[in-house]
């Protein structure tokens, strides 16, 4: 199981402090407002601004 529904609840971009949604694929938690994904790793997500994709 990569990320718990209750983790989702309450992890924030910590940029823009916006909701993170997981991506389709199950490989990154993508920011609703700045686009930045950040990436799952060994189903713990990476939330640290450098390690951080911007996307579309």
């Amino acid at each position: 199981m990569p990320v718990s529904p209750e983790l989702l609840e309450i992890l924030v971009c910590p940029v823009c402090k916006a909701p993170v949604r997981l991506q389709e694929d199950g490989s990154g938690l993508k920011c609703v407002e700045c686009h930045r994904v950040y990436p799952i790793r060994d189903d713990i997500p990476i939330m640290l601004v450098d390690q951080a994709v911007i996307k579309p």
